[in-house]
């Protein structure tokens, strides 16, 4: 069974030739702007956004440009669920997943031995091509990975999953995100703001930062542009992130409520360096973010932004 490149011709250009031009452009402008030297050592995951290539994939691409390839034989990619309510987390049934610039082969074998801990539903064709929180990642795996012979990946969709089931998806995961040839991404925006979006959280400065949910009402009582209230309110979450801590970003998303759209994701990947932490070699845990960036800079109550980032996951066995 097939996936078919569903957003190719919408989201991205459905022309080959154009899309390794554009990935191109996007990976050579991150190492020229990067801050430190890419690729890095020991970097084992990665969260980046989703959203359509024009917008986001200039930020995307320095969380790739951070991936070491060597010997990586499998890419989990773990995007949240946008139209399809689902409390756990869910498999592709598919074989093979289209990209305009060539296929990506499924692990069928650990697919199978996830679905096997009764902790995995399989999801439907309809609902694997609908969304594109996954899909908006192939091109830039495809392209990372291009020389990688026999590359494998592991798609996963993660529903509205509580607390509890978090932890258990971590735990589960934790043992293949110990393999150094297993890498994991993970698919996420930051802030959604906007009325459109339900969400108008602002502050009006650093020092006076009580939450204050903006509506045409009360637009008048803006003070700072909006849009440093969200990179403020988005850069305290990559603080928390840095934290690499479970309790400490579940503590966040409730004091805020902020759109992060994969916080679900987010939440699994910290729960399994959590479960990882334990052992010694896996201790040395760090989280950086690389870039930031707003789809557009929100001055008034009627306008709207999505905010991106890529960061890292870097595990260093300690120095003897």
């Amino acid at each position: 069974m097939r996936r078919d490149a569903s957003h190719a011709g919408s989201w991205y250009t459905a022309d080959a030739q154009q899309l390794d031009e554009e990935l191109d452009d996007y990976l050579k402008n991150a190492a020229q702007e990067a801050q430190e030297g890419l690729p890095i050592k020991g970097v084992r995951a990665i969260i980046g956004p989703h959203a359509g290539f024009r917008y986001s994939g200039p930020t995307a691409a320095f969380a790739y440009k951070s991936i070491d390839t060597t010997n990586i034989k499998r890419v989990f990619i773990l995007g949240p669920s946008h139209h399809a309510y689902l409390p756990g987390c869910a498999l592709s049934m598919c074989d093979v997943y289209q990209t305009p610039l060539g296929d990506l082969h499924l692990d069928k074998a650990v697919i199978k031995e996830l679905e096997e801990t009764g902790e995995f539903k399989y999801m439907r064709q309809t609902v694997d091509e609908d969304e594109h929180s996954i899909e908006m990642h192939l091109p830039f795996v495809y392209k990372i990975f291009e020389n990688t012979a026999n590359l494998k990946v592991v798609p996963i969709l993660v529903g509205a999953t509580s607390q509890a089931t978090e932890k258990r998806y971590g735990e589960l995961l934790a043992k293949y995100l110990e393999n150094p040839e297993n890498f994991f991404i993970i698919s996420s925006d930051f802030c959604h703001w906007g009325a459109r979006f339900r969400y108008t959280y602002y502050t009006k400065s650093s020092e006076d930062n009580r939450p204050l949910f903006l509506t045409s009402a009360n637009k008048s009582e803006i003070e700072r542009p909006i849009y440093q209230s969200i990179e403020e309110l988005d850069h305290q979450a990559i603080d928390v992130l840095e934290d690499v801590s479970f309790s400490k970003f579940q503590e966040y998303l409730k004091a805020t409520d902020n759109t992060i759209c994969g916080r679900h994701p987010i939440s699994v990947l910290l729960a399994a360096l959590e479960k990882l932490r334990v052992k010694d070699e896996f201790s040395n845990q760090t989280l950086k973010c690389m870039r930031y960036e707003q789809s557009s800079r929100c001055k008034r109550y009627e306008d709207s932004s999505v905010s991106y980032a890529s960061i890292y996951v870097k595990i260093l066995a300690p120095e003897s």
